[in-house]
């Protein structure tokens, strides 16, 4: 089978299409023939060398963590699912044409192979921010870098939540921010005076990385009322950095649930080739994203 994978830590160009062994389902797992894999930024900063505990890496390895497709191998102990069936979920090595998955649902109706490839890290990561952070129904969450897909599921999940939301981003972003029911305003200077006028914040998420902690506890003032999932000097001005997932299952679970209900949608906005990794790593390093990208296979 083709996968894509890196032999040593560096930038995009490491990335190699290249055959490889077809993995197997262990026990609790299962194989799927790959129909399209999600592009999320752990992907990229795994592929740099970047000391994140929850994904420890050995070289050669390959690239990605999300998937969707079609289940063709169930591993001993595995209830619920039979070959043939469209399931989406999260794994290993999904940049190829099989992947072994240990976490995943059945797609919802409706929903297409590269829509699917696009939620289930985001969403698991939306669910755990949500609640790391506290926020509760009543109150303002602040979401700066609010476009992307995180930020696209958080956006929705706090409006089913009852919680109102500000998000930052991109001018040309705005009117997706308002789109999924947030208040919206551009980075740049003045941008928490901007914030201000929209509202009292009682918590905020990072997850855009753009050195903003300052301004964010600044605005909520407490630290204990900010998380981040993408600046690791967090923890220097008392942040709480999110980087351990919590259950996968119960995350598609809900996510399935929200989908079916039409309650949730994050679009994609470009899909890849297996061969073109290395340009959606480009793209996917370079933000400014509206919703998701996907490598199709």
């Amino acid at each position: 089978m083709k996968r894509v994978s890196f032999a040593e830590f560096g930038g995009p160009d490491v990335l190699q299409l290249m055959d490889a062994e077809e993995p197997h389902a262990g026990p609790g797992q299962i194989r799927i023939a790959v129909r399209a894999a999600g592009v999320n930024p752990v992907d990229w900063r795994i592929r740099e060398g970047q000391k994140l505990g929850a994904h420890p890496t050995e070289l050669p390895a390959g690239v990605g963590l999300d998937a969707s497709g079609v289940v063709d191998e169930v591993g001993d102990g595995v209830l619920g699912v039979e070959v043939g069936e469209r399931v989406f979920g999260e794994g290993s090595s999904t940049y190829a044409e099989f992947a072994v998955l240990s976490a995943w649902a059945r797609m919802p109706a409706g929903l297409t192979f590269e829509e699917a490839a696009g939620y289930p890290s985001v969403v698991e990561t939306a669910l755990r921010v949500i609640r790391e952070v506290g926020v509760q129904p009543g109150q303002t969450l602040l979401v700066s870098g609010a476009s992307g897909g995180v930020g696209s599921a958080v956006l929705q999940i706090a409006r089913v939540r009852g919680i109102a939301v500000i998000g930052t981003a991109g001018a040309a972003n705005q009117d997706y921010l308002r789109s999924l029911g947030a208040l919206a305003t551009t980075y740049g200077e003045g941008w928490v005076e901007r914030v201000r006028e929209l509202g009292h914040v009682d918590a905020a998420l990072d997850l855009a990385g753009s050195g903003v902690i300052r301004e964010l506890v600044e605005l909520t003032g407490d630290p204990r009322k900010v998380v981040s999932i993408a600046d690791l000097g967090a923890p220097e001005l008392g942040v709480r950095f999110s980087g351990v997932a919590g259950s996968v299952p119960d995350a598609l679970a809900e996510a399935a649930d929200l989908i079916s209900r039409g309650k949730l949608h994050i679009p994609v906005e470009k899909s890849y080739a297996l061969a073109d990794a290395a340009a959606a790593h480009v793209d996917s390093q370079a933000g400014h994203t509206r919703g998701r990208r996907v490598v199709v296979v």
